[in-house]
């Protein structure tokens, strides 16, 4: 017994005291026992939930609370009939740990594929951020395919909820409205112009995540988000569509490099349409260039043509010195100013001022302009807008070029200005200039909102006078009959007053002798003028490229739905009699 080990003599020492002791005063020592320890838990809870508790909380909360962001939408863009035009939708974009994500190799040829990623795009991806806590593997996606995704129970790999934006009408608002980045800041566009007021603020929560990152359970509000505001445009959708179909086919049939048109409210200033060819899909940003994003109506400026001759034969209405039935002598067809020579598509001969117009004679205009100073066109093109910004407020705008009448080179100058050459303006510069002339000689300012009541009109804002105008708009109907050039923008049952025009395009500084802008101006009915419409294609090469072959039909289609759906009533049944309307003598019917 003696040589027992000591550890060995202790156990065997314990366990006869143990036997020796009586069962009763076992169980008592058994309870004493669970009742220290009991005490001592009791204790250290204690010592935890009061004493140590801003430690341990602190502690935790470093672990496990965290604030994150709660998204806020981007503020619709509406159509003046609250139709939508751009919309924010839920997306989800998948992130990663990377240090989690690395140990996950094996995972990654399951992953990618639903990502749209190679493997080796994951690998660059992660390749060197292995200290980050966050790192975007795909930005907005569908909230199913993430959840696929998650599905998978890959450990560092997560999901964000954010906002996506979506143009319900694609490539038909493309350049108007332009478009938002991956972060919903706007690009281009309405977007851009009016992103202060579109940009939502995101609110703030405290929550309790996961090892894994999931939130647990939301502990406060910190800042509630704040969506952004609705923006309610001037754009009748309709409109919109129509113009934008009837500018593409125009575009497609006469294999031209691209087209612009614009359609303007008169008793308003409204614009109902902006359209532009070629286009692209702002919902699939990947096929995006930047040629289809460009808004031609208000960055491209274009020497408008014979548009003008409405203009400088209206100055010439006004000045007394002339009235419809004056006659011009437009023989041989040529006129020579200076060193230069003016020529007409044909000799008209002597013809009234009536025809002038409606013939579109260069020669004609010429004789007329130059019979009054050159400083009154020029001022006359400056009231109308020429030169500035129309005040819309479009990102790209672009004031066109009107120099001083001091530089426009002497007669020749004034003559080329007459009919349309040696200034530059945008197609919403021209949709403007016509309203004046449908507006009895106002000019109301233009916009892309929509206004609930029209713009108060003042004297200070007359350009022409009511008789000049009245006078000109009843030639610019002449225009539009098998007698003038734009017969094609005639729209069945009302009266149609417009102006076509032919543009030699400039190119490496000279004019091409086969490339050209066809252009046309016009409003409609013409007895009490509702809508104004300005269309440019660029560079038609199907055959034919005047501007009544070419750009007139786009007017006509367009404003034969666009009256329909407006109720506009009809004013050209044989039954009607417009009160007031002037009649050009010596025109023919």
């Amino acid at each position: 017994m003696n040589k027992l080990p000591d550890k060995t003599r202790l156990k065997t020492l314990l366990r006869e005291m143990w036997i020796v002791v009586r069962p009763a005063t076992r169980h008592g020592l058994v309870l004493g026992l669970l009742f220290v320890a009991a005490g001592g838990m009791v204790a250290r809870a204690t010592y935890l939930q009061l004493i140590n508790k801003d430690f341990l909380q602190e502690q935790g909360d470093d672990r496990h609370l965290r604030v994150v962001e709660v998204p806020a939408h981007r503020g619709m863009i509406l159509d003046r009939n609250g139709e939508p035009l751009a919309v924010s939708s839920p997306v989800d974009s998948i992130w990663a740990q990377p240090a989690e994500l690395l140990q996950q190799r094996d995972r990654w040829p399951t992953l990618a594929p639903l990502l749209g990623l190679a493997v080796t795009e994951i690998e660059a991806k992660l390749a060197g951020r292995e200290d980050r806590q966050f790192v975007y593997l795909r930005r907005h996606m569908p909230p199913s395919m993430a959840q696929q995704i998650l599905q998978l129970k890959i450990p560092g790999v997560y999901s964000k909820r954010e906002y996506g934006r979506y143009y319900p009408d694609a490539e038909v608002t493309s350049h108007l409205l332009g478009f938002t980045d991956v972060d919903d800041a706007g690009q281009e566009g309405l977007e851009k112009t009016f992103d202060a007021q579109l940009h939502g603020i995101p609110g703030k929560k405290r929550v309790i995540q996961d090892r894994l990152g999931r939130v647990v359970e939301d502990v406060e509000s910190i800042r509630i988000p704040q969506p952004g505001k609705q923006i309610v445009l001037s754009i009748d959708r309709r409109l919109q569509y129509l113009a934008y179909r009837a500018l593409k086919t125009a575009v497609m049939e006469n294999k031209a490099s691209g087209g612009s048109a614009v359609v303007v409210d008169v008793r308003t200033g409204e614009i109902l349409a902006m359209v532009d060819q070629p286009a692209g899909n702002p919902n699939n940003r990947a096929d995006l260039r930047g040629d289809l994003l460009r808004n031609r109506a208000v960055t491209d400026v274009y020497e408008p043509g014979s548009t003008m001759k409405a203009f400088a034969i209206a100055l010439a209405l006004e000045s007394g010195k002339w009235a419809p039935t004056t006659l011009v002598n437009t023989a041989p067809g040529t006129l020579k100013v200076g060193r230069y020579t003016v020529h007409d598509v044909h000799n008209y001969g002597l013809i009234d001022v009536t025809r002038v117009l409606s013939k579109s004679s260069n020669v004609g205009t010429s004789k007329i302009a130059l019979s009054m100073p050159a400083e009154r066109l020029w001022q006359l093109y400056k009231n109308i807008g020429f030169g500035s910004l129309t005040g819309v407020g479009l990102v790209g705008e672009q004031p066109g070029v009107l120099h001083h009448f001091t530089r426009w080179g002497g007669e020749i100058g004034h003559a080329n200005h007459a009919f349309g050459y040696g200034l530059s303006i945008t197609m919403l510069q021209l949709a403007q200039a016509y309203t004046v002339l449908a507006a009895d000689g106002v000019r109301r300012p233009l916009t892309i909102l929509k206004r609930d009541e029209p713009p108060e009109v003042s004297e200070e804002q007359r350009v022409l006078s009511t008789r000049a105008v009245r006078q000109v708009r009843a030639m610019l109907e002449e225009a539009v009959t098998k007698e003038g050039t734009g017969v094609k923008a005639s729209v069945p049952g009302y009266r149609v007053a417009g102006k076509t025009g032919t543009v030699r395009k400039i190119v490496n500084g000279r004019y091409a002798g086969n490339r050209y802008f066809s252009l046309f101006a016009g409003m409609v009915p013409a007895s009490n003028p509702r809508l104004v419409m300005a269309i440019i294609v660029d560079e038609p090469k199907g055959g034919a490229y005047y501007g009544g072959a070419v750009a007139a039909p786009v007017f006509g289609k367009t404003m034969g739905g666009a009256l329909r759906i407006l109720n506009v009533t009809p004013d050209d049944m044989p039954t009607m009699k417009i009160a007031g309307a002037i009649s050009p003598v010596g025109a023919t019917p």
